[in-house]
């Protein structure tokens, strides 16, 4: 049975990997897009996108084995 832990973590980081770049490219296309809006609701739009961005970022060197200690 440990062989078919291995195998499902393997297609779960992969899978993480590949949304994670997506949403990751996604994010950075809209903070760039709505960079230079103004207004509070704005702002925080921008920081919420800049928080997923960094999240996608953590997502992704967790997959290849940078975090995690895996």
């Amino acid at each position: 049975m440990e062989g078919a832990t291995g195998v499902t973590a393997s297609i779960e980081k992969s899978i993480a990997f590949v949304f994670a770049i997506v949403v990751g490219g996604t994010t950075s296309f809209q903070l760039a897009k709505d960079w230079k809006s103004t207004g509070l609701d704005n702002q925080v739009t921008k920081l919420l996108l800049g928080l997923m961005a960094f999240g996608c970022i953590l997502v992704i060197l967790a997959a290849v084995g940078v975090l995690g200690g895996v």
